[in-house]
């Protein structure tokens, strides 16, 4: 008899805010390691909403929801740090230091969550741009990198620390198909890797090319989408 595996993030009967009001009831889900985790609906529906409350930006406002063995419901402002030390987050908009090169944005990420040996600075940044097919681009500032590359960038500063869970906020919006198809492909290798991927999209060509588990905002409601097959 096989052992299920303990989930990365639980969600019951949570009530998710924007920071001023309810915008989705109700929410039970459980996402577990190496899974695909899409969230989809139309914009305002919530999307966003629920992503902030995973990071503890936005308070849970009813319910339970426990993140890497973190319950969100009393985390304290000191623990926070430790909630997102443990996630990585890949935005939209990049959110880049504009004023120091790929290596330095990635340096900065990892001194400021407690990385002091440069020798392992250093080959810890290494590492993660191979990995993201961005090894030659260490000393480009971000005004000289393509939508694409940029976003490869984001990724590779969330994988820093090796999280359990990635949170990506359209991360495909501003991309052409083969950026796209570049960067999906680099979630897949991340989540063939053992870690959890929440991806909030609208294009559901995504859907389609990459399947994954799918939940729908709609109605302040969060549904699972069952598969036909």
């Amino acid at each position: 008899m096989s052992i299920q595996p303990t989930p990365v993030l639980s969600f019951r009967q949570a009530n998710i805010s924007n920071g001023e009001e309810t915008v989705i009831f109700d929410v039970n889900m459980d996402v577990y390691p190496g899974e695909l985790v899409y969230i989809t609906g139309k914009v305002g529906g919530g999307k966003t909403s629920l992503a902030r409350t995973i990071t503890a930006e936005n308070p849970l406002d009813g319910g339970s929801a426990k993140v890497l063995g973190i319950e969100l419901g009393s985390i304290k402002n000191k623990k926070i740090p430790e909630l997102r030390k443990k996630l990585g987050v890949v935005f939209q908009d990049f959110q880049l230091l504009m004023d120091r090169n790929v290596w330095d944005n990635l340096a900065f990420v990892l001194k400021s969550t407690g990385w002091k040996d440069s020798s392992r600075i250093n080959s810890r940044i290494a590492e993660i741009l191979e990995m993201v097919g961005m090894e030659t681009k260490a000393h480009k500032m971000p005004v000289q990198l393509s939508g694409g590359e940029k976003q490869r960038i984001c990724i590779a500063r969330a994988l820093l620390n090796s999280p359990q869970l990635i949170i990506a906020d359209e991360p495909t919006s501003n991309l052409d198909g083969e950026n796209t198809a570049i960067i999906m492909d680099i979630i897949c290798k991340i989540i063939a890797g053992g870690t959890a991927v929440i991806l909030i999209t609208h294009r559901d060509a995504l859907l389609e090319a990459y399947p994954g588990r799918v939940f729908v905002c709609q109605d302040e409601q969060l549904h699972e989408r069952i598969s036909k097959q």
